[in-house]
């Protein structure tokens, strides 16, 4: 027992090292008649406030109801607490969800971390959570925001799971899609990753043993994973999606943060978008994409490109 609890200890260590810090297509409801409901949705974050109000319409200004993913190691609370609210005030119908958490027993992520699941698991659960979102609002379509890895995992939603379709994009369940320091092409964890690979060098199973720890969700988000060179496998979007992509120079969690970066592919708008561009000098950090102010105008500016924003405002000095 207790060489048990050496070994978890210290894949604990070596996944710390790496960790992302502080991160079958169903039938289209569209012209549902929407329901009120005090069941939560599955997976919702209930304690998130601004978010999952079972009453809430989407407004003819904003008929997209906003989905928001969090990323690894994190919950929708610890990350949406600044945007929800924000999001809620500007008139959208909010969702977030937390997912990635495996079921007891399950031999990976035994320290049950959200996010932790293989990414390819996640990306089925919030399928499940966007369907739900769309039949309860009767909406056709949503919006999704991802941080970290909650936009690399919406993308393989898109791809694999039913968030769009190839073939004729009408039918996509997702209109617009803003990532925040997504994991797009992989990160090195600010250089972490090379602890990792030396490790592998003299025996150590840095790989096996994050994955039991804290789940595989992070290490397939290093560049080069097999998983990444699926999902980018073709292009990076799909048709009809318009892509918002937020990074910061100062972003030592996905590294390098130009790696976010994603390249149009048919049909699709891509916009890649450095919040010093918007606020030059602005110290934004990895989280900080999900709260400092440029960062939220940004959001703001993806979902609605009618969003007027006070620069002068958002960029002042007391807010760096």
């Amino acid at each position: 027992m207790a060489c048990r609890a050496r070994s978890l200890f210290a894949a604990v260590t070596v996944a710390s090292a790496i960790a992302l810090g502080g991160g079958v297509a169903q039938a289209d409801p569209a012209g549902a008649i929407p329901g009120p409901s005090d069941v939560p949705l599955p997976g919702a974050a209930t304690d998130l406030p601004g978010a999952d109000d079972p009453s809430c319409a989407p407004s003819p200004q904003h008929p997209n109801p906003v989905v928001l993913v969090h990323g690894t190691w994190s919950n929708a609370r610890a990350t949406w607490s600044t945007l929800a609210p924000e999001l809620q005030a500007q008139g959208y119908c909010v969702f977030a969800l937390n997912y990635g958490q495996p079921a007891l027993l399950e031999p990976d992520n035994l320290l049950r971390m959200w996010g932790g699941a293989d990414i390819r698991d996640s990306a089925k659960q919030l399928a499940t959570f966007v369907d739900a979102v769309r039949e309860r609002t009767g909406a056709a379509k949503v919006d999704i925001v991802g941080h970290s890895q909650g936009g690399t995992m919406a993308r393989q939603y898109l791809k694999f799971e039913g968030g769009a379709d190839l073939l004729d994009p009408a039918r996509n369940k997702v209109d617009k899609l803003v990532t925040l320091g997504a994991t797009n092409h992989g990160t090195t964890y600010d250089e972490k990753q090379l602890i990792g690979k030396l490790a592998e060098l003299v025996g150590f199973p840095v790989q096996d043993a994050a994955a039991v720890a804290v789940g595989p969700s992070a290490v397939q988000q290093m560049v080069g994973s097999p998983f990444l060179e699926v999902l980018n496998a073709g292009g990076d979007t799909m048709p009809g999606i318009t892509y918002t992509v937020v990074a910061s120079h100062d972003d030592t969690v996905s590294t390098p943060p130009e790696n976010t970066f994603l390249a149009p592919g048919p049909g699709a708008t891509v916009s890649n978008e450095w919040v010093q561009d918007a606020c030059p000098g602005v110290a934004v950090g990895h989280m900080g994409l999900t709260s400092k102010p440029a960062a939220v105008a940004l959001v703001l500016e993806g979902l609605d490109p009618s969003y007027v924003d006070d620069r002068s405002v958002t960029c002042s000095t007391e807010n760096r």
